[in-house]
């Protein structure tokens, strides 16, 4: 089990889960945010299995005996994991059983099944039915110890189970129905109030007979199937690196079954035939007491026509820092902006790209894009910019997981019109958020550059809370091209002025950092490291918070995720102290603070704390050393800390406890969205006839 120094990274990542299933569990969220809460732990864990239980397989299949640096086996990891999922399923289920399902439909949004509709409600449903499902949905045909077809994951299906004619062989034979992900999830249902729907798999479930003429239908069983997607492609041998990550894509539809969830009515007949079929494990079946594939209820969470039941809208706000209606490249011209995101909008960054697009004294544009929308605004501008002549380089990750299909899309159409793709650097993924803009103007070249801790997509800007920085320093934008050059030329990089980047010397400016604090702090000065990131796992960065901590100096630690560091054990880490925020925005900014000596030390970053960051990937640490904007990040680096209504305290077991103190309830997000509303609106009413750089209020 995990030792006495550190968490194991697998179980930490579960209990962040469960730390957003105790969201959906509370009653003092409204209805259909607490649905949304459910199905984003069930996505998660979609995901978990299929990477980080994928992996871990993997290595049991191999006779991996190496431990974690937490001292775990890649067995009793699993079986450690497998029974903390348990137990979060089962605290899942009752989630939605025993609270979420009554409240909802007494609120008027009711699930209906096929023996409690009304018959005009029935007759419409074998309508949609007959006219549509029966059309689309294809049964297949399986027999026991035959192989099955191939289907996609972690789509839900059905499983039929039907009695074989007289003499038959066998006693009963078995075909599979996939759903599919085109169809919805939630069939409306006529009513005369509120929203009436059933299931999908319900309905099909009743009509299933009708696949089947003049045979009995004994069964029909919902199933999901998840199949191990921690494949990698061998980037340092492909010749076509795009075909290699298509076949990647392809390799992962028949990779090997990592779970098998099935609704716990089924019979040890199916069960069996199906732990048969996809060669699962007994330990890797869930049964499940209730609808399977929560995740997909977050189409539920957006139901129309119950406002009282979703949270009152925070408005978006026009950033502080910036002008309406004024040129990008004069506002940062002047001065260094920084925008805290979503509570400041994210247009002022798509503006940018697209005035560089359109502004004729533009001579480049590079950027790094890693996870994009559908129809990202960015991605078009950066086309309309090469087709109008510029010279447009995109850094494409084709590796960004999950989104790897949207992306050779993307690489492909911004080929097509002339922007210089690059794959990013052979075995290493591309994390970086940042873009470079070279402008002829009367003085000569200047640079100006954007620097961010999120992906530079606008729809996940909403749901994020994230950081941007943007700047025309001399430093940081000469450091910016050497950036890229690096990058584009697979050169080493050359010493930077201010920047740092993984894998080169991004860990070792942090261990550097935390020395210069151990430093102060032996010499009796003071000495504090305040920092926020997602995860926190790589070992070298937690030892030396280890010996940062038994010199005196004071660690604080806003860490959303998985954190692997023991906090408060005496001896070791008693001067550390950690805790999450998980609230209706994705904490996702990572800032760190160095007190060095008085000097505050502040900077941004597009890295977690862990080895594939930090040693995998290519990331970027950005000193803030313009004062403005440094002060407003040391102070929203505190105001994190001081939440004590949604933070949660890590103890040294690897629990979480709700922070409480005797001050006044404090929410930092509700916060932040409330200060810089309010400082907007202030501005818009005073009708401003001069703009003045913001000093902000948080």
């Amino acid at each position: 089990m995990s030792n006495e120094r550190y968490i194991n990274r697998e179980l930490s990542w579960l209990e962040f889960n469960q730390r957003v299933l105790d969201q959906a569990r509370s009653n003092s969220l409204p209805l259909l945010e607490r649905v949304k809460f459910l199905a984003i732990t069930a996505s998660n864990l979609d995901e978990f299995f299929m990477v980080r239980v994928g992996g871990l397989q993997l290595l049991s299949r191999k006779n991996v005996l190496r431990p974690d640096f937490a001292g775990m086996t890649a067995d009793e990891q699993l079986g450690a994991i497998r029974d903390r999922v348990r137990e979060m399923l089962r605290d899942q289920y009752d989630c939605y059983n025993t609270m979420l399902e009554p409240s909802l439909s007494s609120h008027g949004i009711r699930r209906l099944h096929a023996n409690d509709i009304a018959p005009h409600q029935l007759k419409v449903i074998e309508e949609r039915f007959e006219d549509e499902l029966a059309s689309i949905l294809t049964p297949i045909a399986v027999w026991p110890n035959e192989e099955v077809p191939m289907l996609p994951d972690p789509d839900l299906c059905l499983c039929v189970r039907l009695r074989c004619v007289p003499d038959s062989e066998e006693p009963f034979r078995y075909a599979l129905i996939p759903l599919g992900r085109r169809l919805p999830r939630f069939l409306t249902v006529p009513s005369e109030s509120g929203y009436e729907y059933m299931l999908l798999e319900d309905v099909v479930a009743s009509f299933a007979n009708r696949f089947f003429p003049e045979e009995q239908v004994l069964e029909v069983v919902p199933f999901r199937m998840t199949r191990n997607a921690d494949l990698t492609v061998s980037d340092d041998v492909a010749n076509d690196f795009m075909a290699e990550m298509e076949h990647l894509l392809q390799a992962r539809k028949e990779s090997h079954c990592v779970r098998l969830e099935i609704d716990a009515r089924a019979t040890a007949s199916v069960q069996a035939f199906l732990t048969n079929a996809y060669q699962v494990a007994p330990a890797d079946v869930y049964a499940l007491q209730g609808p399977l594939g929560l995740g997909q209820f977050m189409a539920l969470a957006s139901v129309k026509g119950f406002d009282n039941l979703v949270d009152e809208p925070w408005e978006t706000s026009q950033p502080l820092d910036i002008e309406p209606g004024v040129d990008m490249f004069e506002q940062i011209s002047q001065r260094d902006i920084l925008i805290l995101h979503p509570y400041e909008s994210f247009d002022p960054v798509v503006q940018l790209v697209e005035e560089a697009a359109n502004d004729p004294d533009v001579l480049s544009i590079k950027q790094t894009l890693y996870r994009t929308s559908s129809n990202s605004p960015i991605v078009n501008a950066l086309m309309k910019a090469a087709l109008s002549g510029k010279y447009v380089t995109a850094v494409v990750e084709l590796k960004a997981r999950f989104d790897e299909a949207r992306n050779i899309e993307w690489a492909r159409q911004l080929e097509r019109v002339g922007v210089q793709v690059i794959y990013g650097v052979r075995g290493l993924k591309t994390h970086a958020k940042i873009c470079v803009i070279v402008r002829q103007e009367s003085q000569g070249i200047r640079r100006y550059v954007h620097f961010g801790t999120g992906n530079y997509n606008e729809k996940t800007s909403r749901l994020y809370s994230d950081v941007s920085f943007m700047t025309t320093d001399v430093d940081l934008t000469d450091d910016a091209v050497a950036f890229f050059n690096a990058i584009t030329a697979y050169s080493q990089p050359q010493p930077f002025h201010k920047i740092e980047s993984a894998p080169s010397g991004l860990k070792d400016r942090l261990l550097d950092m935390i020395d210069v604090e151990i430093d102060q702090a032996n010499h009796g000065h003071r000495a504090f490291i305040n920092a926020k990131v997602n995860s926190l796992v790589d070992q070298e960065i937690i030892d030396a918070m280890y010996r940062a901590s038994a010199a005196g100096v004071t660690v604080r630690l806003n860490i959303r995720g998985i954190c692997c560091l023991r906090p408060g054990i005496p001896g070791l880490s008693e001067n550390i102290t950690v805790t999450s925020i998980i609230d209706r925005y994705l904490e996702h900014a990572r800032v760190v603070h160095f007190h060095h000596g008085g000097d505050d030390r502040i900077f941004i970053s597009s890295a977690d704390w862990m080895p594939r960051n930090l040693d995998r990937r290519i990331e970027l640490l950005v000193p803030v050393d313009h004062d403005p904007c440094r002060q407003r990040l040391i102070s929203i680096l505190e105001t994190y800390f001081r939440d004590n209504v949604q933070a949660t305290r890590l103890e040294s077991d690897g629990s979480y406890v709700p922070v409480h103190d005797d001050g006044e309830p404090f929410r930092a997000q509700k916060y932040f969205s409330d200060a810089i509303h309010n400082e907007a609106k202030k501005r818009r009413d005073e009708q401003l006839t001069t703009f003045e750089p913001h000093r902000s209020p948080i």
